[in-house]
């Protein structure tokens, strides 16, 4: 599975308005950078208490990316 499809599942799951998700892609020099976009009322779904949702899905993202060979950050705007 794509690592940005996954990314999108993921927080579609997690939010109440998917429709609103939004995945960019940038290549950086050695690392792919995925920017979260969510709508302002799921950001605290997305983020959770002290951050604990977010960093799970930023190690569940790392995770598959690291079976494909590269390297990943994520960052929720």
């Amino acid at each position: 599975m794509d690592v940005k499809q996954m990314l999108i599942d993921i927080v579609k799951a997690i939010v109440d308005n998917p429709d609103e998700v939004v995945v960019v892609e940038r290549q950086g020099d050695d690392c792919l950078h995925y920017e979260l976009t969510v709508a302002r009322e799921d950001m605290g779904k997305v983020i959770g208490k002290q951050g604990r949702i977010a960093k799970a899905i930023r190690a569940v993202v790392k995770a598959a990316a690291s079976r494909e060979n590269q390297k990943v950050m994520l960052d929720i705007i």
